[in-house]
């Protein structure tokens, strides 16, 4: 069962360069070790702010931006204990109305992830990610 919790929040951004400047300097965030050029993380309270490139974002949930279709850039991440939670989360969530956006597959990073969106078309990933720690409580912890 789909526990009420969100760990993730990821924003698309149109220059990830001036995002995370406004995140780090601007707000004075401090930036995760598993950060990159093309990935933000940030350690909020009780759970992670990320930012991505707009056209990998869409390109990672198997969307496109485009009125059309609801995507707008952004994606609530549900974080799993392993890849067999994701594969019963997405089922469960499809079972309840969901659409399947994206197949649970490994992906580059090194996890297993698939997307549905809710009835409403706002997109959630749920992922495995075997290089951060959930913890017993289900908070994601960075380092």
């Amino acid at each position: 069962m789909m526990q009420p919790k969100v760990n993730v929040i990821t924003l698309g951004t149109s220059n990830i360069e001036k995002s995370r400047e406004f995140y780090e300097k601007g707000l004075g965030w401090k930036v995760s070790k598993s950060s990159n050029e093309n990935f933000v993380a940030f350690q909020l309270q009780n759970l992670v702010l990320c930012l991505y490139p707009n056209h990998l974002l869409a390109e990672d949930a198997n969307t496109a931006m485009n009125v059309e279709k609801t995507f707008k850039g952004i994606t609530l991440s549900y974080n799993a204990y392993s890849k067999e939670e994701v594969d019963q989360i997405l089922n469960q969530a499809v079972a309840e109305g969901a659409k399947l956006e994206k197949k649970a597959q490994n992906v580059f990073w090194g996890g297993y992830s698939g997307y549905f969106s809710d009835p409403d078309g706002h997109f959630w990933e749920v992922a495995w990610n075997p290089h951060w720690v959930l913890d017993s409580n289900g908070l994601l912890h960075l380092e």
